[in-house]
């Protein structure tokens, strides 16, 4: 049985792709948040995220999740803002809303990612007790997301990664 050293545990993880991956997504989830904290955005960390979220070992296989993640992320803060607006956060309220998001993901015939990432950002929208009104916390969510999945496909795009086994 051949000893696991730090030559053969980084030979493993070179020829598997593993730490190439690692990198990229370390390089891209930093950036995404350097970024987002150089704008002064209220939660940088969404960013950060989103990065992870989306990152994927090939341009090809992150454009699909991203395109979901915005189009869910864009819906969940239109909605959670519009709802959190109008409306006490009460239960009702909140579950109408993830009803509503999951009609209108049907309609546009979206997948479920778009509709479990709308959820999640209308339930922030709406459940997250903070200072500012709802419309700025929606759109403070939509660019800090939108920054990380752009990080995310601008790595992909600019660094290819390997094929990581699934």
């Amino acid at each position: 049985m051949a000893r696991l050293n730090a030559t053969n545990l980084f030979s493993l993880l070179w020829k598997n792709g593993w730490l190439v991956h690692s990198v990229r997504t370390a390089v891209g989830a930093t950036a995404s948040l350097c970024v987002a904290r150089l704008l002064d955005m209220p939660e940088p960390y969404w960013a950060a995220i989103a990065t992870l979220t989306v990152m994927q070992s090939t341009l090809g296989a992150s454009w699909p999740v991203s395109k979901q993640r915005f189009i869910g992320t864009a819906l969940g803060a239109a909605v959670g803002g519009m709802l959190a607006s109008y409306f006490e956060p009460r239960i009702i309220v909140f579950g109408a809303g993830i009803f509503v998001l999951g009609l209108i993901c049907a309609i546009l015939h979206l997948d479920q990612s778009a509709y479990r990432f709308s959820g999640i950002t209308l339930t922030i929208v709406m459940l997250v007790v903070r200072g500012n009104s709802p419309e700025l916390i929606a759109v403070h969510r939509f660019i800090e997301v939108s920054m990380g999945i752009a990080a995310a496909l601008a790595l992909s795009a600019l660094w290819k990664g390997p094929d990581l086994p699934s």
